[in-house]
C-alpha cells in the first residue's frame, strides 16, 4: 500500500461540515502582490560587496573538520589552526548555480503537500521556547502534554501549514532523546510537515526516518520528494558550530531541505546599524548556503533572515521594530538577487499578549509578506522574546494570518463583481440591503473573524464584557474540544513506535 493512501489524514469537523469555529479552508497561500523593495539595486549591490569582503577577507570560524574538508576541496582558504574558513566569491557563484528556485514538502498526507519558493507562503508554529503560558494554568515550564495540545491546535486551524522545532521543549524528558517523542507527537496527531532537530546527526535522522516511515516510504524516495526541513542557526557574529554542520550535512545528503539562518541582533552580534547587520547576515547566510551545495549539488536551501536589533538601555532583544521590520524586507531582496526561497519571520517581544504583542507582530507580519517571505517561522504562539510559547497568542496569530491571507487574494473584476446591474436596481439615495446581487453573496461577502467581535456595545456588555484576551482563552480551549486526531494506518504507528522504542534503547546506551 502507497504512502498516498496509508498516511492521508481525515477532513477536520470544520472543512466536513462547515461547524466548528469560524475558519479558512487549508490552502496553499499565494503572494500576488510584488515585493516591496526598500533599497535600491545600488544598496543591494553594496551590502553583497561588503558580504564576500566578509566571506574573503575576515573568514567564518568553523568548528567541524569536516566542513573544513569540503571547503578546503572546493577552493577555500582554509586556517586549521585557527578553524577559519576564507571563501572567495567564485566559490559562492559556483553554489548559486545548483541551487533549486523551489522545492515541495510532503507530509504524511499529500494533500497538504507545500511548495516552498515564488509567490508561496506557508506560515509556522512557534518553536523553540523553554515556557508555555495560558491564563488558566499561567507561566510553567515546558512539558509533553502542553506540546502535544500546541500540535493539536496546529492541526485543527488551517492557517498553520508546518510545525517549528519543538514548538516547546518538553523539560521533563531526558534531553538527549526528548526529540523523539516530539517527531512522534507531530506524526501522530497532525498530518503537517515538521521540523527537525538538526543539533547532530542523529537528530536529523530520526526526524527523516520517523516522517518516512510515516508516509510508508524509503529514504530514496524521500530524498526525491522531501518531507521534512530544519533551520540552521548560524552563531552571529562569523562561528559554525560543529553540531550544526553535521546536522545540515544529514539533511542535505538525504535531499531535505534546510533554512541558514544568522542570528543577527544589531548592537549586540552585528554593528550597531541596519546596513552592517544585513550585510553580516548576508555573509552568514551565503556559507551554510554554499555549503549546502558542496554537500549536495541540488539540495534546496532557503535563506534564512532573523535581523533584529537590541533594547540599547538592556541588550534584551526586540522584535516586531521598525528596524526589524524593515530588515524583513530588504533580505527578501536579497534573497530574491540569488535566487533562493525566503525564510523570515513575524515575532514580538512583549512578556504578555496585549497590545505590544498585537502591533509588534502585525508590524513584523507586514514586513515577512510585503518581503516576499516563502516561510514564516514562528508565525503562531511565540511570545516574550520567544522564550514562551502562549496559547491565546496561537489564536491572535491565527487571526492576523487569516487576515493577512485574504488580503493577498486578488481582486476579481468580472462584470458580475463590478455590480453596474446592481447600482442601476437600486434607485438614487436606496441602500443595497435587499438587491438581488446582496442577497446573493450576503453570506459570503466579506471574511468573517473567528476573534473580533463586531456587536454594538449594548450587546457586549449583555453578553459579559469579554475582550479580545477572554474571547482568545475560550476559542483555544474549545477547538481542544472539536480537535479530531487524523488517522494513522496502525501498521505504521507499530513501526514507528518501535523505532523509537529502539532508538531510546541505543541513546540510552550511549549511541547519540
Amino acid at each position: 500500500m502507497t504512502s498516498h493512501n496509508r498516511g492521508g489524514g481525515r477532513r477536520s469537523r470544520a472543512e466536513r461540515s462547515g461547524g466548528g469555529i469560524s475558519q479558512l479552508p487549508w490552502q496553499q497561500v499565494e503572494n500576488t502582490y510584488a515585493p516591496l523593495e526598500p533599497a535600491t539595486q545600488a544598496q543591494v549591490d553594496a551590502i553583497h560587496r561588503t558580504s564576500m569582503r566578509v566571506l574573503s577577507e575576515l573568514g567564518i570560524r568553523v568548528m567541524s573538520q569536516n566542513v573544513m574538508d569540503l571547503f578546503e576541496k572546493a577552493g577555500a582558504i582554509v586556517d586549521r589552526s585557527e578553524m577559519l574558513i576564507r571563501v572567495d566569491e567564485t566559490i559562492v557563484n559556483q553554489a548559486l548555480k545548483t541551487v533549486p528556485h523551489s522545492f515541495t514538502l510532503t507530509s504524511r498526507n499529500p494533500q497538504r503537500r507545500l511548495t516552498i519558493g515564488g509567490r508561496n507562503v506557508a506560515f509556522g508554529l512557534v518553536a523553540g521556547p523553554p515556557n508555555v503560558h495560558d491564563r488558566i494554568n499561567g507561566r510553567r515550564s515546558g512539558n509533553l502534554k502542553d506540546y502535544e495540545n500546541f500540535i493539536r491546535l496546529a492541526h485543527y486551524f488551517n492557517a498553520i501549514h508546518l510545525i517549528g522545532n519543538q514548538v516547546t521543549a518538553p523539560q521533563e524528558l531526558p534531553a538527549n532523546s526528548r526529540h523523539l517523542d516530539a517527531y512522534l507527537a507531530n506524526i501522530a496527531l497532525s498530518d503537517r510537515a515538521y521540523h527537525c532537530t538538526a543539533i547532530g546527526r542523529s537528530r536529523a535522522m530520526d526526524g527523516i526516518n520517523m516522517m518516512a516511515i510515516a508516509r510508508g516510504i524509503s529514504l530514496e524516495e524521500m530524498k526525491r520528494d522531501p518531507g521534512v526541513t530544519t533551520i540552521i542557526s548560524v552563531n552571529s557574529p562569523r562561528l559554525f558550530d560543529e553540531a550544526m554542520g553535521d546536522g545540515l550535512m544529514a539533511m542535505c545528503e538525504h535531499g531535505q531541505p534546510v533554512t541558514i539562518t544568522p542570528f543577527t541582533l544589531m548592537g549586540a552580534m552585528t554593528p550597531v546599524t541596519l546596513a552592517a547587520a544585513l550585510a553580516q547576515q548576508n555573509a552568514e547566510a551565503l556559507f551554510g548556503i554554499t555549503l549546502t551545495q558542496l554537500v549536495n549539488p541540488g539540495a534546496p536551501v532557503l535563506y534564512g533572515a532573523f535581523t533584529s536589533n537590541v533594547d540599547m538601555r538592556s541588550g534584551a532583544p526586540t522584535f516586531g521594530t521598525p528596524e526589524n521590520t524593515k530588515a524583513n524586507l530588504i533580505s527578501g531582496q536579497l534573497a530574491r538577487r540569488y535566487g533562493l526561497p525566503y525564510r523570515t519571520s513575524n515575532t514580538n517581544a512583549s512578556n504578555t499578549v496585549d497590545l505590544q504583542a498585537t502591533y509588534e507582530t502585525v508590524m513584523a507580519t507586514w514586513g515577512a509578506v510585503l518581503g516576499g517571505g516563502n516561510l514564516v517561522y514562528h508565525a503562531a504562539g511565540w511570545l516574550e522574546g520567544g522564550l514562551t510559547a502562549s496559547f491565546e497568542k496561537l489564536i491572535l496569530d491565527v487571526e492576523i494570518l487569516q487576515n493577512m491571507m485574504e488580503i493577498l487574494k486578488p481582486l476579481d473584476c468580472s462584470e458580475p463583481e463590478l455590480g453596474f446591474d446592481a447600482m442601476a436596481s437600486v434607485q438614487a439615495g436606496g441602500h443595497f440591503f435587499g438587491a438581488e446581487h446582496t442577497m446573493e453573496r450576503y453570506e459570503k461577502a466579506f471574511y468573517r473573524p473567528m476573534l473580533s467581535d463586531w456587536t454594538n456595545h449594548g450587546a457586549w456588555v449583555d453578553a459579559g464584557s469579554h475582550d479580545a484576551l477572554d474571547r482568545a482563552t475560550t476559542l483555544w480551549q474549545r477547538a481542544l474540544s472539536e480537535y479530531e486526531e487524523p488517522k494513522l494506518d496502525p501498521a505504521i504507528r507499530e513501526e514507528l513506535d518501535a523505532y523509537v522504542a529502539r532508538r531510546r534503547e541505543e541513546i540510552g546506551m550511549g549511541d547519540p
